[in-house]
């Protein structure tokens, strides 16, 4: 049985933080391959397929052992991975694109848009669609921006991350933002 513990010792202040339940695991060659449970990554690291890169501090204890609590691990072999092909334009992957952000007032989105509307011919993709509200999505309708005088702040395109972690992942672990880079 593991359990955690300060790596100074037992704490004498305040509660410490609760310990990550997920770590990142890396390949051999620096790649971010998936995000692993703390189980799944306590097995890696004891059976020698990974070494913890980065840890949170404290060190999971056992009869026998001591691992440092992992944040980020790296594969000791590399794994061959097949090639990703590129990320759909979906709805959850074009809020994260666009930070939940509408593109046309700057408030919270949570539709997409299309920018030349599909009524009208244009496409679903990345450089078509954007993140808006549900009242500038209302108004702007099957219109184009030429029509509203609208403008878009920034051209869109298509995100530079592959990694499906991407962005909020990167939010919520800090720690992992340095191997995210895309």
């Amino acid at each position: 049985m593991l359990t955690t513990v300060p790596a100074q010792g037992p704490a004498t202040g305040p509660a410490p933080a609760p310990a990550p339940t997920r770590t990142l695991l890396l390949n051999a060659s620096g790649e971010p391959l998936c995000v692993v449970t703390m189980h799944r990554a306590v097995v890696l690291v004891m059976t020698g397929k990974a070494t913890v890169l980065e840890s949170e501090g404290r060190v999971l204890h056992s009869a026998r052992e001591q691992i440092p609590l992992p944040v980020v691990l790296v594969l000791t072999r590399y794994v061959h991975v097949p090639s990703r092909r590129p990320v759909p334009p979906t709805r959850r992957s074009v809020l994260q694109r666009d930070d939940h952000r509408c593109a046309y007032c700057g408030g919270g989105a949570d539709t997409v848009d299309h920018v030349h509307p599909r009524s009208r011919g244009g496409r679903h993709e990345w450089t078509n669609v954007v993140a808006a509200c549900a009242r500038c999505n209302h108004r702007k309708a099957d219109r184009t921006l030429a029509e509203l005088g609208w403008e878009l702040p920034s051209r869109p395109r298509a995100p530079r991350w592959s990694f499906t972690v991407g962005g909020a992942a990167a939010r919520t672990e800090p720690a992992w933002s340095r191997y995210l880079v895309a």
